[in-house]
């Protein structure tokens, strides 16, 4: 887990956010999906022309201002609505008596939205929709894919540079220097690009006197 929330962290930092994490122990027996793993702030919000989608990408962060994340980092499940109805303790942090503590330390504003950092959702369109619809009734805002925030933090750092202070960016410059993410592997993070049709070469025509490939004599 603690690889999982290193990526987070590092990617709403990336995003200009002040990054508080609430718990820096683990109780012995206690549930890790109780509770909330990160405050996060962003100071200089930009305004947001519409809603904010419910399936996040690291490019729309930028225009939210305060959140509670919560980080599952199960990187063989998928969220199926059957998943999600199997485990409620997912939800217990979306709980008024769970969020009274990260309102206090927000302070006065608006109330922060509740983000939810998972593996995916299900590639089905019946069961991706059935999970979001689920997702939003149990009180969760959002969701943040992993596979967008490692696109967004693979794209971002500079082979030439010394991240000494990240052990997370200092791996992935160094995975990039030597050539395990070639600029070309990003493009697994894109969609496809289409490709145009092939363009038909001319023909040459025949002379029709010795049956020979060629110009037409002038004057035909």
């Amino acid at each position: 887990m603690a690889v999982s929330e290193t990526i987070v962290r590092e990617c709403f930092e990336r995003h200009g956010f002040l990054v508080r994490q609430c718990r820096k122990h683990v109780t012995p027996g206690a549930r890790d999906e109780e509770d909330i793993d990160f405050l996060v702030l962003n100071p200089r919000p930009e305004p947001a022309p519409g809603p904010l989608p419910f399936v996040l990408e690291p490019a729309d962060l930028r225009r939210l201002s305060r959140a509670v994340v919560v980080v599952r980092g199960w990187h063989t499940e998928t969220f199926s609505p059957a998943r999600l109805t199997g485990t409620p303790e997912f939800f217990r942090f979306v709980e008024p008596e769970r969020l009274q503590q990260a309102l206090h330390a927000f302070g006065p504003g608006p109330p922060p939205a509740k983000i939810l950092v998972l593996p995916g959702l299900p590639h089905t369109p019946v069961l991706r929709r059935q999970s979001i619809a689920l997702l939003r009734e149990r009180g969760v805002d959002a969701v943040l894919p992993f596979r967008a925030l490692l696109a967004d933090l693979i794209e971002h750092v500079e082979s030439n540079r010394n991240y000494q202070k990240s052990d997370l960016l200092q791996t992935l410059r160094l995975l990039k220097h030597y050539e395990f993410l070639p600029a070309p592997q990003l493009d697994l993070f894109r969609p496809p690009r289409r490709r145009r049709p092939a363009r038909r070469r001319a023909q040459p025509v025949s002379d029709s006197s010795n049956g020979a490939a060629g110009p037409l004599p002038a004057g035909t």
